[in-house]
Parts: C-alpha cells; sequence; structure tokens
C-alpha cells in the first residue's frame, strides 16, 4: 500500500484535517499541511490511537517521557528561580498556555494517564482558572517543573556547560548554577544587560564604523570627481567627425544624447526613422545643428595629420628640381580583339631587345609589363592588356597607371564595338592617344577608311587638322615600328614626365594573384621614389615587409627606381588591381593604416546600404550643376541612335546629362565596368543582361534598367533628373491669432491673450508678429497655454496664451501668424 495524503485519511477516520494533524503530532508523527502524506504504518497508528488502543502509544513514549522529566526537573527550579523577576516574559506564557490547552481534551487525559506519576501531578498543577493564575504560579519556583519540553532543553545544555551531572539531587542549591551561567552570558554580551564589558565593544565598534565611514566618504568623493570629469568631458564635445551614414543608436552615442530624442527631432522634421535605421551625411549635420555641434566632414585625427604631411612632403620633393629627374613613359596596348595587340608589342621586343617570343598573335590572357630598352638608351614600359577589361578596373579605382595609349585598329577590320570602348576608356581616363593603323600589309586593307571612322568617334588625324597622332604599321612585317617609338617618345617628352628616385616608393598594382609555393604575389609600377627590399609596403587593404624583388625579366633585384614594373613577394593577402601602394617607414605605422582602411572600406559599404533612387556617385557634385552619366545599349543602331537623341534633348539648365558610351548588343561586363568607372547608369532598350554583367553590377553597385517602350525611358528619365534637383521650399500657413490682452508677469515677461481667429496655433512653428501689417518678430513661440495647462496646439475659435522668449513688445490688436516650410518636389525641369 502507498502513501495516503492527510485530507484523504481525515475522510477515512471522520475528522477535519486540522485535528487529523494534531493527533498525528500527539502520537510523535509531525506532518506540516493537509496534503502532506503519511505510510501506512503511521496510518495504523492514528487509528489504533484514535480508537483507544494505547500498545503502539505507551511503550515508545513511555521511556522518553521519563528520561526527559528526569533531565527537565532540575534545571526548570534553577531557570525559573534565575528568570523569576521576568515572569512576564511572553515565551514562559505561550508555552504554559500550549501545555494547558490540550490538557483539556479527553485524549490526553487518557494520555498523561498512563504515564509515571509525577507527570500526572505537573499536568494537574499546570490547569489554569484564567490567564492571570498561569502567570503566577510560572513565577514560582516550585511550580517550575509545570513547564513543557521545550525550554529545559537549553537548560540542560547549560547545566552541561556548568560541569554539573546530577539534576536530581535536590540538596544541591541552585544558586551555583545561576552563578555559572552567569559568567558565560557575561562573556556573550549578557542578552542585552548593560555592563562595562559591553560598553567598551561598543566603543570598538564605533571606532572601526567611523574608520568605515571615512573610507566610504573617500570612495564617494572620488567617485563624484570622476562623475564631475565624465561630465566636464560630455561638455567638451562640441565637434563631431561625419565621413559616411550611420544609424541614430551610433549618432546618439556620438552626440551624448538619447536615441529617443534624436527620433523626435526627426519626426518634428517629417523624417520618419527607427533607432537603427541609417540616416545620411545631410540628415546627420542637421541633427547637429540642432545641438549646436559642428560637423567636420573629413577626419581630423592623428592619422590624417600624417597622411596630410605626408603628402606635403611629397609635394615639396616634386616641388624640388633637383630631385626631380625624367622617367621612362608607361604605355598600355587598348583595341579590339584579335586586332594584333600582342603581336604589335611582340614586334617592338623583338626588334629592339633582341628577344623571339613564341607565342606570336592569338589572345592575351593576362597582364603583362615590359621593359623595351631603346638605342639611345632610353626606355619604354609597355603595359599589355586582355582587351580593355583591367584598364577599366585601374581606372575605376583612381589609379591612373598609364601614360599613353596606343590604339590598335586594324586596316581590314575598321572600327569594331571593343575599339569603340577604348576610345571611351582613353578619354574618361584623360591620356592622350596613338592611333596604330595595322595590318596595312593584308589585302584587303583600307587605313583612309579607318581615319574617316575615327573622326566620328573624335578623334581626327593630324594630317586632316586635328591633334590625334596616327601612324601606319604592320605587326608581322615590323613595318613602322620605329616611326610609332618616335612618336611615343614625342608625346612622352611633351607631357614632361619626371619622378624623384630619393623619394619613398609609391605606385600602383598591375595584377596580383595567389601562387601556392609563393604565396601573394603582387605586380607592382613603381611611379615615384624607389622600392628597396625589406621596405615596409602598404597595398590597398594589403600590407607586408618587400622579401624580394623579380623584374620582368626573372632576375632578383635589390631595388626598383620610377617607371619600374616589378614582381614582389610578402604581402599578407592578394591585392586588388590598381590599388595603389605606398612605402611606410614601420610595421607599427602599416598597421595603424591597415586599420584605419579597413574602417573607411566598412563606412564605404553602409554608405551604399542606404535606400536610394539613384546612387550618389551617379551625380558629379563638384560643379553647381548636378550632371547624370548614362551608357546607353540597344539591340540595332538605329534604336540606339534614337534613344540617344530623345535624351539629349532633354537637357535642361538645371542639369546637365551626358552620354559616355552608346553601344548595340546586350548588357555585357564591359559595359558594366565602364559605368563604374564613369559612375554612370546604363539603360537597355530591348536588349538583356548576361550573368556576368548582372554578378559585376551587383558587385560594383551599378544600377542597370532595361525598357522596351522608348517612352518609358523618356518619362522615367524626366523623375530620375527630377530628383536630382533640389526641391521647392514653400511657406505654408497654419494659423493665426489676434492679441486681445496683454499680461505682464514677474517684471519683464509678458504674455499675449489671443484669439484664433484662423486655422490653429502649433507651439513648435515658425510665429510672425504683425502690426499695422508691418513684420515686427519672426520666431519660435516659447510657451503656448490654454488656461493654466500648457498645450501643443490650440485651433480656431478658442483662447490661448502666448510668449515669446527675449521678446515682449506685445500690444493689443497685434496679429500672430504661425506658418511651416514645406519641401515641393519639382514636376517639371
Amino acid at each position: 500500500m502507498s502513501n495516503i495524503r492527510v485530507s484523504e485519511l481525515a475522510k477515512e477516520v471522520g475528522l477535519t484535517s486540522k485535528e487529523v494533524i494534531e493527533k498525528l503530532a500527539q502520537i510523535q508523527i509531525v506532518v506540516k499541511t493537509h496534503s502532506s502524506s503519511v505510510t501506512p504504518e503511521q496510518c495504523k497508528r492514528l487509528k489504533d490511537f484514535i480508537a483507544g488502543g494505547s500498545k503502539v502509544e505507551v511503550k515508545k513514549p513511555k521511556a522518553f517521557i521519563v528520561k526527559k522529566a528526569k533531565a527537565e526537573a532540575k534545571p526548570e527550579v534553577q531557570v525559573v528561580e534565575k528568570e523569576a523577576p521576568k515572569a512576564e516574559e511572553k515565551p514562559l506564557i505561550e508555552r504554559v498556555e500550549k501545555k494547558a490547552e490540550p490538557a483539556k481534551t479527553e485524549a490526553t487525559q487518557e494520555k498523561t494517564a498512563q504515564t509515571d506519576q509525577p507527570r500526572v501531578q505537573v499536568v494537574k498543577r499546570v490547569q489554569p482558572v484564567n490567564r492571570l493564575e498561569i502567570v503566577r504560579r510560572a513565577a514560582r519556583p516550585q511550580e517550575g517543573t509545570a513547564k513543557p519540553a521545550g525550554k529545559p532543553e537549553r537548560n540542560s545544555k547549560s547545566g552541561d556547560k556548568s560541569g554539573n551531572k546530577k539534576p536530581f539531587d535536590n540538596n544541591n542549591k541552585p544558586i551555583e548554577r545561576h552563578i555559572i551561567p552567569q559568567d558565560i552570558y557575561e562573556n556573550k554580551g549578557n542578552y542585552g544587560s548593560k555592563h562595562k564589558p559591553d560598553s567598551k565593544r561598543k566603543d570598538k565598534i564605533s571606532k572601526e564604523e567611523e574608520q568605515e565611514r571615512i573610507s566610504l566618504e573617500k570612495a564617494a568623493a572620488q567617485k563624484h570627481k570622476k562623475h564631475v570629469h565624465k561630465e566636464e568631458e560630455k561638455e567638451a564635445v562640441t565637434k563631431l567627425v561625419v565621413t559616411t551614414a550611420m544609424t541614430i543608436q551610433e549618432l546618439a552615442d556620438k552626440i551624448q544624447k538619447t536615441p529617443a530624442e534624436i527620433v523626435k527631432f526627426l519626426m518634428l522634421n517629417g523624417i520618419m526613422a527607427t533607432v537603427n535605421q541609417l540616416i545620411d551625411v545631410d540628415v546627420i549635420k542637421k541633427v547637429c545643428a540642432e545641438y549646436g555641434l559642428e560637423v567636420l566632414d573629413e577626419d581630423l585625427d592623428a592619422y590624417i595629420q600624417q597622411e596630410m604631411a605626408k603628402e606635403e612632403q611629397k609635394e615639396a620633393l616634386k616641388a624640388d628640381e633637383k630631385n626631380m629627374v625624367r622617367r621612362a613613359p608607361v604605355i598600355s596596348i587598348m583595341g579590339h580583339v584579335d586586332h594584333g595587340k600582342t603581336t604589335l608589342l611582340d614586334s617592338i621586343r623583338a626588334s629592339k631587345h633582341k628577344i623571339v617570343n613564341t607565342e606570336v598573335g592569338g589572345i592575351t590572357q593576362s597582364i603583362g609589363a615590359y621593359t623595351i630598352y631603346l638605342h639611345d638608351g632610353k626606355k619604354v614600359v609597355f603595359l599589355d592588356t586582355p582587351g580593355h577589361e583591367a584598364f577599366t578596373e585601374m581606372r575605376a579605382r583612381g589609379a591612373k597607371a598609364t601614360d599613353i595609349a596606343i590604339l590598335v585598329v586594324a586596316a581590314d577590320d575598321g572600327i569594331m564595338p571593343q575599339t569603340i570602348e577604348a576610345i571611351n576608356h582613353a578619354k574618361a581616363a584623360e591620356i592622350p592617344i596613338i592611333v596604330a593603323v595595322n595590318k596595312i600589309d593584308k589585302a584587303g586593307a583600307d587605313p583612309d577608311r579607318v581615319l574617316t571612322q575615327l573622326t566620328e568617334h573624335g578623334l581626327v588625324p593630324e594630317a586632316w587638322g586635328g591633334d590625334t597622332i596616327t601612324c601606319k604599321v604592320s605587326a608581322l612585317q615590323r613595318q613602322g615600328i620605329d616611326e610609332l617609338l618616335e612618336y611615343i617618345l614625342l608625346v612622352a617628352e611633351m607631357q614632361d614626365l619626371k619622378a624623384n628616385p630619393n623619394a619613398k616608393a609609391s605606385g600602383v598594382v598591375i595584377e596580383a594573384n595567389l601562387d601556392k609555393g609563393k604565396g601573394p604575389v603582387a605586380t607592382l609600377l613603381v611611379q615615384n621614389g624607389t622600392l628597396h627590399t625589406g621596405n615596409c609596403v602598404v597595398v590597398g587593404t594589403a600590407c607586408g615587409r618587400v622579401r624580394a624583388l623579380i623584374s620582368d625579366s626573372g632576375e632578383k633585384i635589390k631595388s626598383a627606381e620610377p617607371s619600374t614594373p616589378v614582381e614582389i613577394l610578402g604581402l599578407t593577402e592578394v591585392p586588388q588591381a590598381g590599388d595603389k601602394f605606398e612605402v611606410v617607414a614601420n610595421e607599427k605605422e602599416m598597421k595603424a593604416i591597415i586599420e584605419k582602411r579597413k574602417e573607411t572600406e566598412r563606412t564605404k559599404r553602409l554608405d551604399e546600404m542606404l535606400p536610394a533612387h539613384i546612387r550618389k556617385e551617379a551625380v558629379s557634385g563638384e560643379a553647381d550643376v548636378p550632371q547624370l552619366n548614362l551608357i546607353i545599349k540597344a539591340n540595332t543602331h538605329g534604336a540606339a541612335e534614337a534613344v540617344s537623341q530623345a535624351i539629349a534633348q532633354m537637357d535642361s539648365d538645371e542639369i546637365d546629362t551626358k552620354i559616355i558610351h552608346v553601344g548595340v548588343g546586350d548588357i555585357s561586363e564591359a559595359d558594366v565596368m565602364l559605368a563604374s568607372a564613369s559612375k554612370a547608369l546604363i539603360l537597355g532598350f530591348t536588349v538583356k543582361e548576361d550573368s556576368n554583367a548582372m554578378a559585376a553590377a551587383e558587385r560594383e553597385h551599378v544600377i542597370i534598367k532595361k525598357y522596351d517602350i522608348i517612352y518609358q525611358i523618356l518619362e522615367d528619365m524626366e523623375k530620375t533628373m527630377l530628383s536630382l534637383l533640389e526641391p521647392e521650399v514653400k511657406e505654408v500657413e497654419l494659423g493665426k491669432a489676434e492679441v486681445r490682452q496683454v499680461f505682464t508677469i514677474g517684471k519683464t515677461t509678458k504674455i499675449a491673450g489671443c484669439y484664433v481667429t484662423e486655422g490653429k496655433i502649433i507651439r513648435s512653428k515658425t510665429a510672425v508678429l504683425k502690426r499695422d501689417g508691418v513684420e515686427i518678430f519672426r520666431g519660435a513661440i516659447d510657451q503656448l497655454k490654454r488656461f493654466k495647462d500648457d498645450v501643443k496646439e490650440v485651433a480656431q475659435g478658442f483662447e490661448c496664451g502666448i510668449s515669446f522668449a527675449k521678446f515682449n513688445d506685445l500690444k493689443e490688436g497685434d496679429i500672430i501668424e504661425v506658418s511651416t516650410t514645406e519641401e515641393v518636389e519639382r514636376k517639371s525641369l
């Protein structure tokens, strides 16, 4: 049989749960609540006890009760004698009552009747007639045996401490027992009695507390000083460096305001934003102006100052003519696929450098850099690019790697699509162009037709009165090579290319790759200074110490002078083509620059995440008139020409629309790279984009728009151009109020008692005070009250009180007009 709850047991025996708990306590079974459980054996004992069976009850408690009574007899006399003056103490009265009340029940009488005679006599003596008699009996020493079993345990312990083991020796006087515990109690403080040792202890504690109090005061003072120092630092923040967009939470931390205040200010200005939403630089400036902070567009920390010092040093070295020497020109060969770019370069190398290359012609798969030494000691550096994609990547990152561009055009094919793109790239880079008309020895060659086609794209030959140098060559027959080199040296001499070899090296990355044995390998073009082995180099977001320098001929060298292509080892990661590199003093400075550049790159990515109808980079902010750059691709030449002419007619004085490139065919990756470099939009008319173009557009954040109807292009372009223009600002009147009475509060403060005649008066808006139709004051309303309550607005037909900050020239009959400014989008160009 399992355990049973007290409540269920009470139902079985016909008693309440409370009565069952009391009877269980009488048979030495302790339970707390009606939900407690008891064992079957305990249930049997309780039922036997209720039925009157005493077999279980008498044997077990008898020995316990008799033994306890013997131990209790003597100490009770002691304690009662000792505490007799304290007979009114609450514990004593409660213990007597608890023992006296159960004695009235029959069950208790039957139980006590079965115990020894002294126990029965004690029960009879403690039965009180009233509560006063109980107190009197408790104060008497001879009646101390009536105390319950709870108190003697404490007295028996004190008896043990005294060393007296004879509790039933009546001849032993209790005085000795009284004296010994007194010493023990005195050592413990004597339970509230006032003795000299206690007073000494209090004095000792008071001194310790005094020392603790002094230390706490010092700590509090230091904490207060720190708090005051922090407040002073907060007050000292008067400038904020803003370089890119940030969240409201970040702005609040920087200007030491709560995000709720900033959100409230933006809401009042019609901008709904959350705490974790990005806000652009213009909104940040508006918030800073509200709190009186000066906004700096540049970071003026130590790093920027150091960088500015470097730039000044470089400019000073460049200005020093003694340190400046002529450097070799860097030539980039561009043109359409299979027009002879690599063949022409191989012919130049073979004729001047006496090198026979097994790869003649074909398609170049990687970027190569070669140094050609001429007979008169001069050298020329050539960059062979696969088409124009790599050149575009370098220009997109702001690296001007080449000085002169050679445009190779086949005399038999003429101008091709990639030739046009190469012309546009060179023009955008603002470098001189030399046109090499190749394959003049081939049957069907027509160089004059090529020159005619060049004029259609803005390249007028010198023979026809223009400024574009043209040269007829044959790469296979090596015809016109010397003439082409002379033109190159002539243009380079006109450019007056110089560099300072004594300065720290700087330049640009031509190509980079990850080699399994060597690690990150980068081909650099030194543009200024001299690069040495062991220099600390910073390349974009990569860095490292130069472990080896390898020339274009594969030889290890110790240094590289300006206009020298060189391969370096020792970088931490692979840089990107077009990244600039520079030499720094030590590794500490190198790491600091890398951390700063990575932070700048992160903020740039955050800025690109801002929602906008058009990228900010697509608009040139340098000029007063915004400029929109476009690239147009269509399925046919006629459609492309029609779209470009329609857009050109939309040009206005307020915005300048510039068409960078017009092409036929689907949108390619080259179009995306050109748009990224030129900060342009791509418009596609009945065309698609390939997978590479889509990936490149997502990577370079270039917007591609496709249309099927030409009117859609014109409508969308008009909306785009309107979105670039500043909105019109109009003042909207909200309400009017007439001053009926002027009240003076204090010495100077005046409040205008007004009646709203039109609209409503809003406290946060600008108010204009007019007298006889003349504007007297313009400013914000300081207080707006309705009766004695501050309100935000008061509607028409109600009275209100209006006061202005620092303006008290109020008279009856004045008119107060409240207005606000709204930005209205432009609806027409």
